[in-house]
């Protein structure tokens, strides 16, 4: 299993949104940078992924999981990228800020820091760890 960080801005795209689509989840599309289309091409059913509330809060407020994966992209008119479908999977107990990330000495390596922009990004198994450990939840 890998993880993932997956950025939506809550006013487009929010976690109760996400939470709303019930176990055949949605289709993550509309991302149109190549670094992130490649993370998403890498993604596997079963793969977990922090869901980030961009812009908006700059938070980590949940987790969901990868149901289905890489497919083009229905909202992409030159077939060029991909999206992936995804479940919700749970809220956390406390949102883990971009402060409070930023402000922890072990993740400071994590692409949210060093890639801000990046919108698809991989979180190695020990950072996710660390997160879920500051959310105050007890999940794998």
């Amino acid at each position: 299993m890998k993880y993932w960080l997956l950025k939506s801005e809550p006013n487009v795209w929010s976690l109760d949104q996400q939470k709303k689509t019930g176990t055949k989840g949605a289709v993550w599309d509309g991302v149109r940078n190549y670094q992130a289309a490649n993370n998403l091409k890498k993604m596997s059913i079963g793969d977990l992924c922090f869901f980030y509330h961009s812009n908006i809060g700059k938070e980590i407020v949940g987790t969901v999981e990868v149901i289905k994966e890489a497919f083009l992209d229905p909202t992409d008119k030159e077939n060029k990228f991909v999206a992936v479908k995804v479940r919700y999977k749970s809220s956390l107990n406390i949102p883990v800020s971009l402060n409070d990330i930023k402000n922890n000495i072990l993740l400071r390596n994590l692409p949210l820091i060093k890639q801000s922009r990046l919108s698809v990004m991989p979180i190695d198994t020990k950072s996710w760890k660390i997160i879920l450990k500051m959310s105050n939840i007890n999940k794998k």
